[in-house]
């Protein structure tokens, strides 16, 4: 290798002796991120185009299998497909908006100094570093409607006429000044739930970026009479604008694909199947391997707008400021 690298320096320009040199500096790079990412795309695209079973897989490849878009069509005419698209997107915008105002809350609260304030941005983050696992065991525990103890005070303390069924439950329809409300049980318990495991990670970002908060500005408007609300609302916020944004992107990208938590929570029962539950039932239940590539890419898809919708958004133009 060396000795090639050597070889190459002394038989060109200067730049284009360097050109070489820094090609064969990032190309372990390259490399590592065609076998990871490139690779596994483009075999998910393979399977997803073409009718391939099982069983056949060994023999298979891609001079002599049959390219179809059968089981793209298949999956997005199908009856489930479109009402787990809805319930995958409601849950992405709730599950994102909510944690990111909750870290948001969180933030300002304990951003300024008083006793205490180290212990409880250590229990901030307790929801955050506990397993996944144990998470969903304990809401479990907690939601269980003959032995859970929220169960329990509702029907002590808040009249609850029957226990409420948190994590099966599709609809329930109570009456709230004389209007009954339909209320998506189950949808609400899972997005409640990512709400609360997720909204130390926007703390983290929102709470440092606060610490940078230019303070000679907030004292200005503060002498100049402004109410706490317009500090927040004109000086504050305005410099959180780009980390909130990274942060909606971020958490929409982890939400979209989450399959750990309702999975472990109501393995996709009450109306809680989203789009990621979905493929797992392809390849598992079905083993429809080309059903599940199809919609793993349809997914992908969705992910890329956005991404690009991201970029667009935060990218400086001309005639605007970045």
């Amino acid at each position: 290798m060396a000795s090639e690298l050597t070889r190459l320096l002394r038989s060109s320009s200067y730049s284009q002796r360097m050109s070489r040199f820094a090609l064969a500096l990032v190309s372990p790079t390259f490399l590592v991120v065609a076998l990871v990412v490139v690779v596994p795309f483009f075999w998910t695209l393979f399977l997803a185009l073409t009718d391939v079973r099982l069983i056949d897989l060994p023999d298979t490849h891609l001079f002599n299998a049959d390219y179809t878009v059968d089981n793209v069509t298949r999956v997005l005419s199908s009856a489930n497909f479109w009402e787990s698209a809805v319930v995958t997107v409601c849950y992405t915008f709730f599950g994102t908006v909510g944690s990111v105002a909750v870290g948001l809350v969180a933030a300002l609260a304990l951003r300024r100094a008083f006793p205490g304030r180290a212990l409880l941005r250590s229990l901030v983050l307790v929801p955050f570093a506990v397993p996944v696992v144990a998470a969903a065991l304990v809401w479990q525990t907690a939601l269980d409607p003959q032995f859970g103890f929220v169960n329990a005070a509702g029907q002590r303390w808040l009249g609850w006429e029957e226990p409420v069924l948190f994590l099966s439950q599709r609809m329930a329809h109570p009456s709230v000044l004389g209007v009954t409300v339909p209320v998506p049980v189950a949808l609400l318990t899972v997005i409640a739930f990512e709400v609360w495991r997720s909204f130390a990670f926007s703390f983290l970002f929102l709470l440092a970026r606060l610490q940078a908060v230019n303070g000679e500005l907030v004292e200005a408007a503060r002498i100049d009479g402004a109410a706490p609300s317009q500090v927040f609302r004109h000086v504050v916020l305005p410099q959180l604008a780009g980390v909130i944004s990274l942060l909606l992107m971020l958490r929409a990208i982890f939400i979209f694909q989450n399959f750990t938590d309702i999975y472990l929570l109501t393995g996709g029962a009450g109306g809680t199947q989203v789009l990621s539950v979905q493929v797992y039932e392809y390849l598992t239940a079905r083993s429809d391997l080309g059903g599940a590539s199809a919609l793993g890419l349809v997914m992908a898809a969705a992910m890329g707008v956005l991404l690009v919708g991201y970029i667009w958004r935060t990218e400086p133009r001309s005639g605007r400021r970045a």
